[in-house]
């Protein structure tokens, strides 16, 4: 073989040429093409590239049952986002779609429609009500719902070692039958993504800011549909227009009102200010 980068880019390519599943020949030949491109127009250094295996050495070491670094370096490059943006289904009436984020659990506690799911959580009362329809505008009964925050002091139950086993800010409810939901939480706040981490440090070393938006987060299911991934924004924010994760979308942004001590619209008595927010998602069929 001759010694040559070039060459070499072609060897490595060539390498992959009897691959019998065609999709995975693709990723992998396009995948070196664009690997070897990088170095080259970098002209990267035996040492620069020893730095990325230990910062991608790092960043697995790093993840764990609750925490997914890889999500969060995913997200923070951009990569999330833009994978959503090429497979969203928002141009068939659908909702628009965000990224999902590393807190995420597959342990949420199933909970009454009208349910409290903070179950603790520091924050102001927030009511959270609307519905699910398919992008046709039908009312879709038995969705299931899975919803996620961060609490007023910008931490997810997951982050606090002493909630190993409780949930708070969490939750899946279903729709009623006209498609209807509603439960109660904490109002979000805007909060830092992990900065004790190899991403972490990689946003600090490049000068930018490690901050999100406060956000609620949606996984949404219907029998027939393709499940929507997404967030409701708190309005007003100042993060809105710099989101680490590249994640905010306009339509996304919702409307949070506050209100006098009293009677919540499910007649909830208050004794203290409490908020309100209301969204309807459309969903696309599968």
């Amino acid at each position: 073989m001759t010694f040559s980068p070039q060459a070499i880019t072609e060897a490595a390519v060539a390498s992959f040429a009897q691959c019998d599943n065609p999709r995975l020949k693709q990723l992998m030949q396009s995948l070196v093409r664009h690997l070897h491109a990088f170095a080259q127009e970098t002209q990267l250094t035996e040492a620069e590239w020893m730095a990325g295996i230990q910062f991608l050495t790092a960043t697995g070491q790093k993840c764990d049952d609750v925490r997914q670094e890889f999500i969060l370096l995913s997200d923070t490059l951009g990569l999330s986002m833009l994978l959503v943006a090429m497979h969203d289904g928002a141009q068939h009436g659908a909702t628009e779609a965000t990224v999902l984020g590393p807190f995420h659990t597959p342990d949420a506690p199933a909970l009454a429609n009208g349910s409290d799911l903070s179950n603790g959580a520091p924050g102001e009362p927030l009511y959270v009500s609307g519905r699910v329809l398919s992008a046709e505008g039908k009312p879709l009964s038995h969705a299931k719902i899975d919803i996620w925050q961060a609490d007023a002091e910008g931490l997810y139950d997951v982050q606090r070692s002493e909630l190993e086993t409780q949930r708070r800010a969490r939750g899946i409810i279903e729709t009623d039958a006209q498609g209807c939901f509603a439960f109660w939480s904490v109002l979000p706040e805007a909060y830092p993504v992990p900065t004790d981490g190899p991403v972490g440090q990689m946003l600090l070393s490049s000068a930018r800011h490690p901050w999100r938006p406060a956000h609620i987060h949606f996984l949404i299911e219907s029998a027939g549909h393709q499940p929507l991934v997404t967030h409701i924004f708190r309005e007003g924010d100042q993060y809105l227009d710099s989101d680490v994760v590249f994640g905010v979308r306009p339509s996304l942004v919702g409307q949070f009102a506050q209100h006098a001590a009293g009677t919540a619209p499910d007649g909830r008595q208050l004794s203290q200010p409490y908020w309100t927010m209301a969204y309807e998602f459309s969903m696309q069929a599968s």
